[in-house]
């Protein structure tokens, strides 16, 4: 949702198909069989339920209507297919209607191993396992409907939220630290930065989401966890917005980054 792109998204044709091309899928199959190797041992069983359900193609890019078949039965979701980048109005206007946006096209070889937009792998192998389970699900549509009726100088608290959660949220299970943010599943380098020495890793404290500043340029100095997936279904019926205004009230942390570098021009 930044300013500009360098992509294009591909426009499904009349039966809802996008004809991708071979180096296209290639892609694709190269990437997913490098994440399912990295994410073993590291992503939450609720994920890798979820990717079984998926069954998601290794050697092509799977076509919006595979996945969204899925997702409505498992909790009546679907994808949404939209341009590279999209304004904050559409975006929680789809999650608001259980629609998630996917932007339909899929990263160069150059920009293999780090893209700072999402593409489709990203969309679709980081967060759309997620969104067949319950407790996921409806805190993405509690947090789509907030957003959409939201005042703009609010959105910025609550896209915190979903940055700590939906995007980089860890979870402490009986095996450990496991990962259910679709930002850190889909990244080779953030699945294994998160096991280094060198994040700080705190329990998630909903007020303290809301006032904590992020990057989206960089490996994050911060991770929060939940206990349980369910977890956040009890945050989804919290008066979010009261928090919001809190937060406001107290400030916000200190960032645990330097400032960006403004390019010179």
């Amino acid at each position: 949702m930044g300013k500009s792109s360098n992509y294009i998204s591909k426009q499904p044709d009349d039966n809802g198909v996008i004809n991708w091309t071979d180096e296209e899928n290639q892609i694709w199959s190269e990437l997913i069989a490098r994440q399912l190797e990295c994410i073993k041992n590291k992503a939450c069983d609720e994920y890798m339920h979820g990717l079984e359900k998926l069954n998601l193609p290794l050697d092509r890019i799977p076509q919006l209507e595979e996945v969204s078949k899925v997702l409505r039965e498992s909790t009546g979701w679907e994808c949404a297919p939209v341009p590279a980048l999209i304004d904050f109005d559409e975006f929680f206007r789809l999650l608001a209607n259980k629609k998630f946006p996917v932007a339909t096209f899929i990263r160069s070889r150059e920009e293999f191993d780090y893209l700072q937009e999402p593409d489709i792998f990203h969309e679709i192998f980081g967060h759309c396992a997620m969104l067949t389970h319950p407790a996921f699900a409806e805190f993405t549509h509690k947090y789509g409907q907030l957003g959409l009726a939201a005042e703009k100088k609010d959105r910025v608290y609550l896209a915190r939220l979903y940055w700590f959660t939906v995007e980089f949220g860890l979870m402490q299970t009986k095996d450990g630290l496991r990962i259910y943010g679709g930002g850190i599943l889909s990244s080779p380098g953030e699945t294994q930065y998160v096991y280094s020495d060198v994040p700080q890793i705190k329990p998630l404290e909903p007020l303290d989401v809301l006032r904590t500043p992020y990057r989206i340029d960089i490996m994050q100095p911060l991770y929060y966890t939940i206990n349980a997936i369910e977890d956040l279904f009890d945050i989804s019926q919290l008066d979010i917005m009261s928090l919001v205004e809190k937060a406001k009230e107290l400030g916000l942390h200190e960032p645990l980054f330097p400032p960006k570098q403004k390019k010179a021009s």
